[in-house]
């Protein structure tokens, strides 16, 4: 399976839990902005990054009106250490069935130093908040996350 939701498309309903055991829907976001990012793995190099990126420029995201959570097949308890340890600021719903993911496309084949095995396929969301995925980025830069959702957006208004 592989991502075929496009801009102008209605994003999946979803509901999962996140560190804290708490309920997040697409739902809860009615009315806002929602990055929604989908990452492999808690505390590995790319993941930080991206998850420090959004981090370090939460602020000026929620300023924009954007919400933003992770998704990962990570548990709730390794998403508690790794909010903690980089003090993220955002939840992280723990997908360990993968179903928002297959929802989303993002469970599917990968090319890891040339094997083909099953992962996570790194990609982010711009959901409106009626529900339309306004933006879809695949391979996101995860250093440079924020600017790339900021300047797309901007082009889009």
């Amino acid at each position: 399976m592989a991502i075929t939701l496009e801009a102008g498309d209605k994003a999946p309903n979803f509901e999962g839990k996140d560190q804290n055991g708490k309920s997040v829907s697409l739902a809860d976001f009615s009315g806002k902005t929602l990055i929604l990012y989908f990452y492999p793995k808690d505390d590995t190099p790319g993941c930080t990054k991206e998850a420090c990126n959004l981090r370090d420029n939460y602020e000026a995201l929620l300023e924009q009106g954007y919400a933003v959570v992770g998704v990962s097949p990570d548990g709730e308890a390794s998403h508690q250490k790794f909010i903690a340890k980089y003090e993220l600021p955002f939840p992280l719903i723990a997908d360990e069935e993968k179903e928002i993911m297959e929802a989303y496309g993002t469970w599917g084949e990968k090319n890891m130093y040339g094997k083909i095995k099953l992962g996570v396929l790194r990609t982010t969301f711009i959901i409106d908040g009626e529900g339309t995925i306004l933006k879809v980025f695949k391979r996101p830069k995860t250093a440079e996350h924020t600017e790339q959702i900021l300047k797309a957006m901007e082009k889009l208004s």
